[in-house]
């Protein structure tokens, strides 16, 4: 179940009970290491199915082992899981469970501690013609890494970009609408204010 915030209209809250059971560990003081990784892992894969839910299928004629019939795939050129490094790097592996076939691109940003503004070290990415992207983070708080991401890939050419993260705050969601009106962004969580 998906939750739509009328004050935030490309926010997209995904009200899992599984997700939001999830959160919750994830959360607490008292969760470790690897059960933290874990979850991480778990809640990028179960967020991945409402995030991908827009994609095109087309018709495939296979064989099974009784008849030949048609399915169903992805259309295109599918997918690119574009992780903001390091705290992106977290989520990939749940996603790719589910999209094996997905293009792994990587995105290096650091805040500039004098104008505070990030700073591109690294970027390695597939043609964007044809690709829907989907940008990870494990969260929006100011939406500086975030917009400036989602900057480089459309000044790069993507045309069909979405940003998943974690958990978000209202200021990052507010300054991803303002910089990039038509990209979607996917939350686990929404808390009450940036801290």
């Amino acid at each position: 179940m998906a939750r739509f915030q009328p004050d935030l209209p490309n926010l997209t809250v995904l009200e899992h009970p599984l997700i939001a059971h999830k959160l919750t560990h994830l959360r607490w003081r008292g969760t470790g290491k690897k059960l933290f990784k874990e979850l991480v892992d778990e809640i990028a894969m179960l967020m991945t199915y409402e995030v991908t839910r827009h994609l095109e299928l087309e018709d495939v004629e296979i064989e099974t082992p009784l008849e030949r019939m048609t399915g169903k795939r992805i259309r295109g050129r599918k997918l690119v899981v574009v992780p903001i490094l390091r705290a992106g790097l977290g989520m990939v592996d749940g996603m790719v469970k589910l999209l094996p076939g997905a293009r792994i691109g990587h995105l290096g940003l650091y805040r500039d501690e004098r104008t505070l503004r990030p700073v591109e070290y690294y970027a390695k990415l597939p043609d964007p013609r044809g690709r829907t992207f989907v940008v990870v983070d494990a969260t929006l708080a100011t939406g500086g890494s975030a917009v400036a991401a989602v900057r480089l890939l459309v000044d790069r050419g993507a045309a069909d970009v979405r940003f998943m993260c974690l958990v978000a705050g209202p200021e990052g969601v507010r300054a991803m609408l303002a910089a990039h009106p038509s990209v979607p962004v996917y939350a686990a969580g929404l808390d009450r204010e940036l801290n």
